[in-house]
């Protein structure tokens, strides 16, 4: 990767409500300052990590507003779980900043370092020691009555889920303009390949390999014979309606974060997303690595073609 610009900042948010957190955010800001590089907080971070920024040399800048947060940022340092990870995806939506994660959670997907990496991360930001991949986003629209009342994105999942306990949902879902089928159900996942890990994985979904662009829709406790999760084109327009006769309302949640209510004949309708999420990678290891370290996946007595090529076997 290079970048000529010079002036360098990093933007550093942080789960600021776990101390672990704050330890590894107060290295980095110390580690990114000695190194000549600006580091940005957002202010009430800062105040929760108990920072001056006239301490450090270069300053460090602080800003009230996430909607411009990432402006002029050559990365986004994110220090906690893939919660933070998608907080961060919100704050970079409109910059398309790369957002480089710091595991502090359970399992971490979307992180590409440990607690325990600082200094071989920050040499790899320092050195630009990294690249960037692109991962694909949902579009997501919702229509009452024919007119548009909220457009938003997802970069794991949007989901529409019954917002009663005691009521089930009353959906029809319709591909490309077509009607598919109709589920008396506890929701519909809509989810990405970088979510296939997440919700959709609960949920009884596939597993899908970040390079394919696809989207998965999975039924939630559907009451039908038809309500396997399917696998569509990255082209393709996915519309969820809650049915008018249907007794209960629902709730659409995109990536766990972000709500908008749906009255019986809401439509909403979920397709690949015109801005991506970019992530920083500083590792080129495969998806099936990642899978087996993040799962703990059995995988002793493995003895495939380059461990026979090592002991000098026939392949």
């Amino acid at each position: 990767m290079t970048d000529h610009s010079p002036v360098r900042r990093v933007l550093v948010l942080a789960h600021t409500g776990r101390e672990e957190a704050r330890d590894v955010a107060r290295a980095f800001c110390k580690g990114l300052t000695g190194e000549g590089i600006i580091v940005r907080l957002l202010a009430d971070e800062a105040a929760d990590l108990g920072l001056d920024p006239v301490d450090y040399d270069p300053c460090i800048e602080l800003t009230e507003s996430e909607t411009d947060a990432s402006r002029d940022c050559e990365i986004t340092l994110v220090i906690g779980g893939d919660g933070s990870i998608l907080r961060a995806a919100e704050v970079t939506h409109e910059s398309l900043t790369p957002v480089l994660g710091v595991n502090l959670g359970h399992v971490g997907f979307l992180a590409e370092a440990e607690q325990d990496d600082v200094e071989s991360t920050l040499a790899a930001i320092v050195a630009r020691d990294y690249t960037l991949e692109d991962r694909m986003t949902l579009d997501v629209r919702v229509y009452r009555d024919g007119e548009l009342v909220t457009s938003t994105f997802a970069v794991n999942e949007a989901s529409v889920e019954k917002a009663a306990r005691q009521r089930m949902l009353e959906v029809v879902l319709g591909i490309d303009g077509r009607p598919l089928s109709r589920w008396g159900c506890d929701g519909v996942v809509c989810a990405t390949p970088t979510g296939s890990t997440a919700y959709n994985f609960s949920a009884g979904g596939p597993i899908v390999w970040p390079s394919v662009e696809a989207m998965c829709i999975v039924p939630l406790s559907a009451h039908a014979l038809f309500a396997r999760p399917l696998v569509v084109a990255p082209t393709s327009v996915v519309a969820i309606e809650v049915l008018a006769r249907t007794e209960g309302a629902g709730v659409l949640w995109c990536d766990g974060r972000r709500t908008v209510d749906l009255p019986p004949g809401a439509r909403i309708e979920v397709r690949r997303g015109t801005q991506p999420v970019r992530l920083v990678r500083l590792h080129e290891a495969p998806f099936t690595d990642r899978l087996v370290a993040k799962f703990g996946l059995p995988v002793e007595g493995w003895r495939g073609p380059a461990e026979r090529r090592f002991r000098g076997e026939e392949a």
